[in-house]
């Protein structure tokens, strides 16, 4: 068994149709932990306060199992936050999937999430973490190569048309993440049309 948390972005109220609660129903169908909370005010968020929902989420997770993060666009963004601050648990976590984080250019523009937006990239990730976004993610304009996988040296899959890889872009159910989850070695590609 393996224990998955699932994060969700910002304004995400965890809708049934987008693939995180796709991926939740899998993976618990398959007998795994799952965790796929809530976090607090969605659509107006406090970092400190998603950092510590993360904390406690990551503290319940079971140590005897091997322990999986899949964050989606905010909360991408709010695991290099932890990672920066070296929040205490992190370091227990087998790997990391990064999904869609925006960059700090896109998050400035947006006084609801601006807090959000990384001064620098001059940490260290305490585990194996892998990125996947789209080649024309509107959140993130640079390219999420740039912006987060060449700074943090992270082994990054871009995927040609996925966008922000959320229901806007067809992401409803997505194998390959769960593939992924099952196996870390499994390629994720996009979803096909």
């Amino acid at each position: 068994m393996t224990a998955y948390l699932i994060l969700h972005g910002w304004q995400n109220h965890r809708p049934e149709d987008h693939w995180q609660h796709w991926l939740a129903d899998r993976l618990t169908e398959l007998g795994h932990q799952v965790t796929y909370p809530q976090l607090p005010d969605p659509d107006d968020p406090e970092l400190e306060v998603w950092l510590s929902e993360l904390a406690r989420h990551l503290d319940a997770l079971d140590a005897d199992s091997e322990r999986v993060v899949v964050a989606h666009s905010l909360s991408a963004v709010l695991w290099l936050h932890a990672a920066a601050r070296g929040l205490p648990g992190l370091a227990a976590v087998d790997r990391v999937l990064l999904v869609a984080p925006p960059s700090g250019a896109v998050l400035a523009r947006y006084p609801e999430v601006a807090e959000f937006a990384l001064p620098a990239l001059e940490f260290t990730l305490p585990g194996p973490t892998r990125l996947v976004a789209g080649d024309d993610d509107p959140y993130c304009e640079e390219g999420a190569g740039t912006a987060y996988g060449d700074p943090l040296a992270l082994p990054t899959d871009i995927l040609p048309g996925a966008a922000h890889l959320d229901l806007d872009a067809g992401y409803g159910s997505w194998p390959a993440v769960l593939h992924w989850c099952l196996d870390p070695t499994a390629t994720i590609i996009a979803r096909p049309a």
